[in-house]
């Protein structure tokens, strides 16, 4: 358990807070490419670590992440024109660029006084990054500004991966636990006994039958090993598989949100996640799925559009179908026959247990045993990293892009055998980089 302090200090990334100030040292995604398909297009609303803020993009296609409020009189930018290389408050016509600049005052005459407004008079505009079909932004102090990490699928042409988000309703750091413990695809995930398996359909590698699932389902106590990289960790999950054999399931976590599944086998897509605070109660989960092998096709795309793997089928406004407000459409009849929940989709389960967790889980109530191992080394690593950079020493792991090009994966291997020999057979490296992988 943690104390009410320690929960405090983990879940609140407001800007006064130190998760808040310990976020705002990394890039984070603020929206999907796909929501600012047009240049001069409409403004997005937008709020990220507690900050509300507007989006867009120019007409030069950059994009401009800014304060809402115009700083002549307030007016709300939203309803702003997007036009000519900026955006043009309506209300008196001043108009601002991307990077805050001020680009027009057609209310001063022309002359000294005006130049020495638009010289002056500066929007609230944070750095942009589009990148992987999504757009980045870093929330933080300039002299501090570390290069964007280095994810493998960011590598890769656009036809080999696909991304999507959805609105998770509780706080980002159980959204972020609940994607960091795969102790509970032994059961959460899972059909019940004797059922055929529903989980062959929503994720990879798992089929009826399939020895990963009879694995998972016969081992539901698997011992964990925890690395450390510059980036994060890795946590190695082992089960017992077919006799003098382990089933590893190994996951990533990456300061300071960011998790990659444990599921794929050499030659299958990859998956990941990035839980992005809106403010203490909610978060974005912005999830992408890669193969860095062959372009995924198109049957691959409409699948993870209809909610598939870690994609949740969503509306317009990327908020899932089956959320809080309609018992994420649980059938209990099912529940009795096919699969532990009665509800459809790997990320609509997580979703449900993670809300139903609480807005904000109370930490102070729990009991962890054994297989929490993975939650508790990455709470460890984020309260460390916040009281740290609170003392005065930058998060590292900002520093090493590179160190982000990891994967996570399954793996067979000898019994003895331990995590980090299991890991140099299975990618050629001991935490997982990409650039060791022949696989």
């Amino acid at each position: 358990m943690l104390s009410e302090t320690d929960n405090i200090l983990l879940t609140r990334t407001g800007p006064a807070t130190p998760m808040g100030a310990l976020f705002r040292r990394f890039w984070q995604p603020v929206a999907l490419s796909a929501e600012l398909p047009d240049s001069d297009g409409p403004p997005l609303r937008v709020t990220v670590l507690g900050e509300d803020l507007r989006l867009f993009r120019a007409t030069d296609g950059g994009v401009g992440l800014v304060s809402p409020r115009c700083p002549h009189r307030g007016a709300d930018l939203f309803f702003g024109r997007n036009e000519n290389g900026g955006i043009r408050c309506v209300y008196h016509g001043w108009k601002f660029a991307t990077d805050g600049r001020c680009l027009a005052v057609p209310t001063i005459e022309p002359g000294l006084q005006r130049a020495r407004v638009e010289d002056n008079i500066r929007l609230l505009a944070y750095p942009t990054i589009e990148r992987g079909g999504m757009i980045w932004a870093y929330l933080g102090p300039a002299e501090h500004r570390q290069p964007l990490p280095e994810f493998e699928f960011l590598t890769l042409p656009d036809s080999h991966w696909f991304v999507s988000k959805k609105l998770q309703q509780c706080n980002w750091a159980q959204a972020a636990e609940g994607g960091l413990d795969t102790a509970h695809f032994s059961f959460l995930h899972m059909s019940v006994a004797d059922a055929a398996d529903v989980t062959d359909r929503v994720m990879d590698r798992i089929s009826t039958g399939s020895d990963t699932v009879r694995w998972m389902r016969d081992d539901g106590a698997p011992r964990f090993t925890i690395l450390e990289h510059p980036a994060g960790l890795v946590l190695g999950a082992a089960r017992r598989g077919d006799p003098g054999e382990n089933y590893w399931r190994i996951s990533q976590f990456l300061l300071p949100n960011h998790g990659l599944t444990p599921n794929a086998f050499p030659g299958d897509t990859y998956h990941g996640q990035t839980w992005v605070p809106i403010g203490d109660e909610s978060c974005w989960t912005y999830c992408y799925s890669w193969n860095p092998h062959r372009p995924l096709t198109e049957s691959e795309r409409a699948r993870y559009r209809a909610g598939f793997s870690v994609h949740a089928e969503v509306d317009a406004h990327y908020m899932p179908l089956r959320r809080r407000e309609n018992d994420y459409l649980i059938d209990r009849a099912r529940q009795k026959t096919e699969s532990y929940t009665g509800i459809d989709g790997v990320s609509e389960q997580d979703a449900c247990i993670q809300d139903s967790q609480g807005l904000i889980a109370d930490r102070t109530l729990e009991h962890l045993g054994p297989t929490d191992l993975g939650v508790v080394r990455f709470r460890r690593t984020m309260l460390g990293a916040a009281r740290a950079l609170e003392a005065g020493t930058e998060p590292a792991a900002a520093a090493h892009p590179a160190a982000y090009r990891v994967r996570g994966g399954g793996a067979v291997a000898p019994a003895a055998m331990p995590l980090t020999e299991v890991m140099i057979r299975r990618f050629g490296d001991a935490f997982g980089h990409a650039d060791q992988i022949r696989s």
